[in-house]
């Protein structure tokens, strides 16, 4: 439930926050930009809050993490409907629920793993971004239509509110688990012992670069979904979020497939040709003259990526020994959050060259670099 409301409340505020700067500023980077800060703390804090998953109490860390989340947007309505909201207010919440999404895979997805065992680790992923895949259908289109009536202030009170949810799921967790009292010297020895498996495991390597390319040339795409809704497309705020949820509504039809058909040899197969799938699928998307086949186009997107999503963690999760699951999956993050870089060099091509051209770009790098990487794919499996 905490994660389903987190990503629900995610993608509402980042359609509502991308609609607002781009009406006020008409900076395509800036929109990017705000994503950008989203994904930073996860490269910045990833592999230390792996390393120290295990030295803190997980239901304390959620109770806490869902608090702060709550508080930010909280705050961002009040100075909405105040009439003093400004985009650096945008920014610093941005950043401040991008530091909580940091934590995820290494606290939230690592007490689900513990719960359910190693065994039911790929099922117990396959529901878990099953329920984020609805609420990544479901957000959008909330956002934009809420965004249309109530304008921000609306969008961050509906967060709220749901936050709310949340931290109250977070109180009644009955569930503990034994955590380290003291580390062995400082977290830096941890991820250096983390870092220094991933180097002796090439089947380890090969995951990260899938994951890295990813992040790098797939991901930012969506960022200027909204930039291509308005300019392009010439959407509303409420067509604009119908779009963006129908790369959510290819999500969650993936998730179905993989509970109906897929096994657990499929895995691999599935974390690796989902990410080629989900770049021609946006690349499509961004050349397509109407909103009907934009929307096909990011449900074939969602479709690809839901396989990409269900497989990541689960993976991961099997590759290491039980003592080295928090930082390896610290380091995911890690690698996860070089996503930056990809959102500052699209949202620097679309004010250059138009959001159209800038995904092309983006896109063709990423299948060239599956294309380098092609080596990796075998060690994988």
């Amino acid at each position: 439930m905490i994660g389903a409301i987190q990503f629900g409340v995610r993608w509402i505020e980042m359609l509502a926050i991308a609609v607002m700067v781009y009406q006020t500023t008409g900076s395509a980077f800036l929109v990017t930009f705000m994503a950008l800060l989203r994904v930073l703390p996860m490269a910045l804090f990833g592999a230390f809050i792996g390393a120290a998953a295990d030295r803190f109490e997980g239901r304390t860390v959620l109770v806490v993490t869902t608090s702060v989340q709550f508080l930010a947007s909280a705050a961002i309505a009040l100075l909405a409907y105040s009439g003093h909201i400004e985009t650096w207010h945008l920014a610093v919440s941005v950043f401040i629920n991008g530091t909580v999404w940091a934590g995820d895979n290494a606290i939230r997805r690592l007490m689900i793993g513990r719960v359910v065992g190693t065994d039911r680790m790929s099922h117990a992923m396959t529901f878990d971004i099953g329920s984020s895949n609805v609420s990544r259908m479901a957000g959008p289109a909330i956002g934009g239509a809420v965004l249309a009536a109530w304008s921000i202030g609306g969008c961050f009170t509906l967060g709220a509110l749901l936050y709310m949810l949340s931290v109250t799921a977070a109180l009644r967790l009955s569930y503990r688990h034994q955590h380290k009292t003291q580390g062995r010297g400082f977290l830096l020895h941890d991820i250096l012992d983390a870092l220094r498996v991933v180097k002796s495991d090439r089947h380890l390597i090969g995951i990260l670069a899938i994951t890295l390319i990813f992040n790098l040339f797939a991901w930012p795409i969506l960022s200027l979904i909204p930039v291509i809704g308005h300019d392009y497309l010439h959407l509303g705020p409420s067509g604009v979020g119908i779009l963006a949820s129908m790369e959510g509504v290819g999500a969650i039809t993936g998730v179905i497939m993989a509970l109906l058909f897929a096994r657990p040899e499929h895995q691999v197969k599935l974390y690796t040709f989902s990410v080629p799938i989900y770049i021609a699928a946006l690349i499509a998307f961004a050349l397509m003259p109407h909103p009907v086949l934009a929307g096909i186009a990011l449900v074939v997107a969602g479709f690809g990526g839901s396989g990409f999503s269900i497989t990541q963690s689960a993976i991961v999760f099997r590759s290491v020994q039980l003592e080295m699951r928090a930082r390896m999956l610290g380091l995911l993050t890690v690698t996860i959050g070089f996503g930056p870089l990809g959102f500052l060099q699209i949202g620097l091509l679309a004010d250059v060259m138009g959001a159209k051209y800038a995904i092309l770009t983006i896109g063709t790098e990423g299948i060239v670099a599956l294309l380098l990487t092609r080596r990796f794919w075998r060690e994988i499996t």
